[in-house]
């Protein structure tokens, strides 16, 4: 037989109980999530900025940069509200490389997603009490959600994930927002049907349970580029891209039309630095038509202390990611100050 049972896990109750969350940052949580739907919903102008590395690799430099970005948001929280990126699980497109800190807690040592369980939990809660900052994360396991459903204000469903139907249905019984990303191929309406799906009621397994939602109304899109069967490239953050999905958001006559664009991936086909220029050239779009003022509530953007990549080794760099390539700390705030003043 293959597929060997090795142990069995933590449940999220048991793991929540070893990592409790204070009841006032409980009330901050509410407080944080409310700001976050108000952007979305277009009660509060402020611009959503989810930025940070491309995955959480390690417990102290992740923490370290999001205490910079705390430091920013004091100076910025008339314009913009930060939502830091704590990835703890890896999309890989060949199952190959590092899989993020639910599988290893410890880059450098072998998997053991029972101690990843314990260690997600724990530099998500270390990030929003000494911060203030509640986070994001992804839906890789859409199972994952229950360890982190009292800590997380927003939650990605990626490229490879999107046309899934448990990230769909599980998507609809989520009480924040949830991003639905375009596929790789591209195909807006792909992700519109996600959206759609997301924002409706179900009734579905999950686990050993038969569960009902009422649907999320803040389930919206995230343009992140495309790659065509050439195995090239295509950005879809310019003008006429977002004229375009906000016209197809019409015909589907959702609820609370929003979109989040991610300026690396392959909008920027992993050229980190061009993160900087794609930012301004969106925020350069909000500004001049209405319609897109209202539709674009944010950029998501990977950041993290140095910049680029490196190769997973004995000798790290502290703050350096071990994935994909990343903005530095001076040059992310330089950008963030400039959003500001956009």
């Amino acid at each position: 037989m293959s597929l060997r049972y090795k142990k069995l896990l933590p449940t999220p109750e048991e793991i929540k109980e070893r990592f409790p969350l204070r009841e006032d940052f409980a009330l901050k949580k509410k407080e944080r999530d409310q700001e976050i739907k108000n952007i979305l919903c277009g009660q509060d102008q402020r611009l959503l900025l989810i930025v940070g590395p491309c995955s959480a690799d390690n417990e102290d430099s992740v923490c370290k940069y999001i205490e910079k970005l705390a430091g920013v948001q004091e100076k910025v929280k008339e314009k913009i509200l930060f939502v830091p990126r704590i990835y703890t699980n890896k999309p890989r497109t060949t199952g190959e490389g590092y899989k993020g800190m639910v599988h290893q807690p410890d880059p450098m040592k072998e998997p053991d997603l029972s101690e990843g369980l314990a260690a997600i939990r724990r530099i998500h809660l270390k990030a929003f009490t000494e911060t203030g900052l509640s986070c994001a994360d992804e839906m890789l396991y859409p199972e994952n959600w229950q360890y982190l459903s009292d800590l997380l204000s927003y939650v990605a469903v990626g490229a490879r994930s999107v046309e899934n139907q448990q990230h769909r249905l599980v998507s609809s019984g989520v009480d924040i927002p949830v991003g639905m990303k375009n596929p790789t191929g591209g195909d807006f309406s792909v992700m519109l049907n996600s959206i759609v799906a997301a924002q409706s009621q179900h009734a579905f397994i999950f686990g050993q349970w038969e569960v009902e939602t009422e649907g999320n109304p803040l389930a919206h899109a995230i343009l992140r580029g495309a790659v065509n069967k050439h195995g090239r490239n295509l950005p879809n953050y310019h003008y006429e891209d977002l004229h375009l999905l906000c016209a197809m958001y019409e015909k589907r006559n959702l609820k609370n039309p929003a979109c989040i664009v991610d300026v690396n991936h392959s909008n920027s086909n992993k050229q980190y630095k061009e993160q900087i220029r794609i930012a301004k050239e969106v925020l350069h779009s909000r500004k001049h038509s209405e319609e897109l003022k209202g539709f674009i509530k944010g950029l998501m953007i990977e950041s993290y202390l140095v910049e680029g990549t490196q190769t997973l080794g004995e000798n790290n760099i502290y703050g350096k990611s071990i994935t994909d390539p990343c903005l530095g700390w001076e040059d992310s705030e330089r950008l963030f100050l400039e959003i500001a003043e956009l």
